[in-house]
C-alpha cells in the first residue's frame, strides 16, 4: 500500500533541488539512481541537446511480469521558475510554499506519486504488465522534452501524464492548439521635446492595435493574452522599435485561425494607420487533441479511478502539457489530477490527502492495464 509519509518525503527531497527548465541535471540524476533501484532499464536521450539543456528526458523500462497493455507514466522535471531559497511548511493536510518562491508542486508531486506506485508494485509483487517511465525536461518552456524525446524508445500503448491539479484523479480529455505571436513594429526615432512630431511612435502602435483587439476569454474554447510587451529605450525619444510577444489557445483549430488572423489584422491595420513597418511571425507550438470515454486510455483511467474510490471528471482544459505533445505522435495520453492547487505562484499548496490518492490511482492504473 502506498507509504504517506514516504510519499510526502519523496516530494520534498525533489522539490528542494533546483531544477528551471534547462537545468534539470540534478534531479536527473536522482531519477536515474531511484528508478534503477526500482528495476528499471534507464537511458537518456539527446533532448537537451536541442534546446540548451544540461540533461536529456530520463527514459525508465521495467519488463511485465504477465501479458497485458504496456503503459507509460510522465512528469516534468522542470520547475516553472528558479526555487532557490525554497522552503515549505505543513498546516494539517496541507503542504504549502513558505511564499518565496513556488512550492514545485507542479510537477514534483507528479514525479514523487509515479515513484511511490512504482515502490508499491515492486514491494507488493503486484503482477504487471510492460511499464514506462518518463521524467521529462522542458515542459515549462514550450514542451521541449517532449518535442525532442527520441520515441524510438517508446513502447507503451498507452500514457498517462502526472501534471494537473484538483480535482484529483480527473481524466483530461480534451486540450487546446497553441500558437505564439511574435509582433516587431519598426518606428522612427526622434526627440519627444523638441520634434515629436517627426517621429513614428512604436509603442503606441503596438497600443492602438491592442486597443481593438479581442484578448482574455473568447468563448469557451478559446483564450488569447498580451504576454510582454518591450519597447524604447529613453524617456525623451520617440521610440522606434517595440516587441510584443502574445498567444491564442483553442480547442477547436478552425476558432484558433479566426483568433490569430484578427490579432495579426490588428498590428497591420495600426501600423498602416500610422506609417509603421511591421513583421510578424506566428508560430503553432502544440496541437489541440480529443478524446472521449470510449478511448481505452480513458477507459482504463476511469476503472483506475474508481477502483481507489474516486468518481473521476472528465476535464478539458485550457492549459499544454506533455500530452498535447504525445497524443500528437500517436500515443494516446491523457492529464490526470495529482491534487495540487495554485500552480506558478507562492500560493501553491498541495492536498496530502488528494496526494496519495494519486499514488494509489497509478497502481491502480497498472492493475486494470495487467487486465
Amino acid at each position: 500500500m502506498v507509504n504517506k509519509d514516504r510519499l510526502v518525503k519523496t516530494f520534498l527531497d525533489l522539490a528542494a533541488i533546483n531544477s528551471p527548465a534547462k537545468h534539470e541535471g540534478a534531479v536527473a540524476d536522482v531519477l536515474e539512481a531511484e528508478l534503477k533501484s526500482l528495476g528499471f532499464e534507464v537511458v537518456r536521450d539527446n533532448a537537451g541537446e536541442k534546446f540548451g539543456g544540461d540533461t536529456g528526458n530520463v527514459i525508465g523500462t521495467k519488463k511485465g511480469t504477465i501479458p497485458g497493455t504496456p503503459t507509460l507514466f510522465s512528469a516534468h522535471m522542470d520547475t516553472v521558475s528558479s526555487t532557490e531559497n525554497w522552503g515549505y511548511k505543513i498546516e494539517g493536510d496541507i503542504i504549502r510554499s513558505k511564499g518565496d518562491t513556488i512550492l514545485a508542486a507542479d510537477d514534483k508531486c507528479g514525479i514523487a506519486s509515479i515513484l511511490e506506485a512504482m515502490r508499491v508494485i515492486q514491494e507488493d509483487n503486484i503482477p504487471h504488465a510492460d511499464i514506462q517511465v518518463v521524467f521529462s525536461i522542458g515542459e515549462e518552456v514550450g514542451l521541449c522534452g517532449a518535442k525532442f524525446m527520441d520515441y524510438s524508445l517508446i513502447t507503451s500503448k498507452y500514457a498517462f501524464v502526472y501534471d494537473m491539479g484538483k480535482p484529483v484523479g480527473c481524466v483530461v480529455v480534451a486540450a487546446p492548439s497553441h500558437d505564439n505571436i511574435l509582433i516587431k513594429v519598426h518606428g522612427k526615432a526622434s526627440h519627444a521635446g523638441a520634434r515629436p512630431e517627426d517621429g513614428i511612435n512604436a509603442i503606441v502602435v503596438a497600443s492602438n492595435a491592442i486597443s481593438n483587439m479581442k484578448i482574455g476569454r473568447i468563448d469557451s474554447e478559446t483564450t488569447a493574452n498580451i504576454g510582454v510587451i518591450e519597447g524604447g529605450t529613453a524617456r525623451n525619444i520617440v521610440p522606434e522599435y517595440c516587441e510584443v510577444k502574445a498567444e491564442a489557445r483553442s480547442r477547436n483549430e478552425d476558432k484558433l485561425d479566426v483568433q490569430v488572423q484578427h490579432m495579426v489584422e490588428a498590428f497591420h491595420d495600426a501600423a498602416a494607420d500610422m506609417g509603421a513597418g511591421i513583421d510578424i511571425e506566428v508560430n503553432r507550438s502544440y496541437h489541440a487533441y480529443r478524446l472521449s470515454e470510449n478511448d481505452e486510455v480513458v477507459k482504463i483511467a476511469v476503472a483506475a479511478a474508481r477502483k481507489v474510490g474516486i468518481e473521476p471528471k472528465m476535464h478539458e482544459t485550457g492549459g499544454g502539457s506533455d500530452a498535447s505533445v504525445m497524443n500528437g505522435k500517436g500515443i494516446p495520453t491523457t492529464v490526470i489530477g495529482v491534487g495540487y492547487d495554485n500552480a506558478h505562484s507562492t500560493e501553491e499548496y498541495v492536498s496530502i490527502s488528494d496526494f496519495v490518492k494519486s499514488a494509489e490511482m497509478a497502481v491502480a492504473i497498472v492493475q486494470v492495464a495487467a487486465q
